[in-house]
């Protein structure tokens, strides 16, 4: 991306994991309000996150690990369970199916967070997550495929490549404070994953924190409009170079106006079995 020298970017803090050998656990935010906790050590740098919008048109999941489509779901209403069951679930399998070719797509999680605080308390919806992290690791990318579908059902899909790919969007208006920065998959070497327990009230599962590197290379897409979804690649069973995890945060632009209006999204998470 020898583009990035002309674009623009912000400097801005993300918070990385210190990999001092120690346990790092993650107890997840909770629907309502209450904040994330952790175990482990964390330290903030300084880090340039370069606007990917002029870069857009030549991002690849394969490569890159995330990429930005326009798509403008039918939902009125993203806070309301039958429409992102009935209605939304089918909009992004159609998505993901003509963006990524792959045969078959499932979704099977998904997340509404706001950046306020009594919107969550009124919403019952989860905090941004504003650590360095990747959502699934070479062992738990599977490991979700069975707990999905059930042992015998998830063998013959475990023999095909699939990926698992996050769907990030505003849900009310554009994204005014609190954006999602995202890091080029070809930046990050494996040894600056760390592995982390989560340990949410449903399951145990595990995911990646992200340890600094200065060779890490941040981008993000300003202003994000309700039209427009990021794609972000979480997991792939190709070992060939394609890209397998990338790392994202939420982060503060030091751009924000500050009678911006507070965040509303909704990542969805989906298998794409090729």
């Amino acid at each position: 991306m020898a583009e990035i020298a002309q674009q623009a970017s912000v400097t801005a803090d993300v918070n990385f994991v210190v990999d001092n050998g120690g346990p790092i656990i993650n107890y997840p935010s909770q629907a309502g309000g209450e904040k994330s906790k952790s175990i482990g050590e964390y330290e903030f740098k300084t880090v340039t996150i370069h606007d990917a919008r002029a870069l857009a048109a030549n991002l690849s999941l394969d490569r890159e690990g995330f990429a930005l489509v326009n798509f403008e779901p039918t939902v009125t209403d993203f806070y309301e369970p039958d429409q992102i069951e009935n209605i939304y679930n089918n909009e992004l399998i159609a998505l993901l199916k003509r963006v990524t070719g792959a045969r078959d797509v499932f979704v099977f999680d998904h997340t509404l967070r706001a950046g306020d605080e009594n919107i969550r308390s009124e919403k019952k919806v989860r905090e941004p997550v504003q650590r360095a992290h990747n959502d699934y690791t070479i062992r738990s990318g599977p490991m979700r495929v069975i707990d999905f579908f059930g042992e015998e059902a998830a063998k013959p899909l475990l023999e095909r490549r699939f990926a698992i790919i996050n769907v990030w969007r505003p849900t009310v208006g554009a994204v005014e404070e609190l954006p999602l920065a995202i890091c080029d998959a070809r930046s990050v070497a494996q040894d600056d994953f760390v592995r982390s327990i989560r340990q949410a009230k449903e399951r145990t599962g595990e995911t990646y924190r992200l340890a600094y590197n200065a060779n890490h290379k941040w981008f993000y897409f300003p202003q994000m409009q309700p039209n427009e979804a990021m794609l972000i690649k979480s997991y792939d069973s190709l070992e060939d170079g394609t890209a397998r995890f990338t790392p994202h945060s939420a982060f503060v632009d030091p751009n924000t106006r500050p009678d911006a209006a507070p965040r509303q999204s909704i990542e969805s998470r989906l298998f794409a079995f090729f």
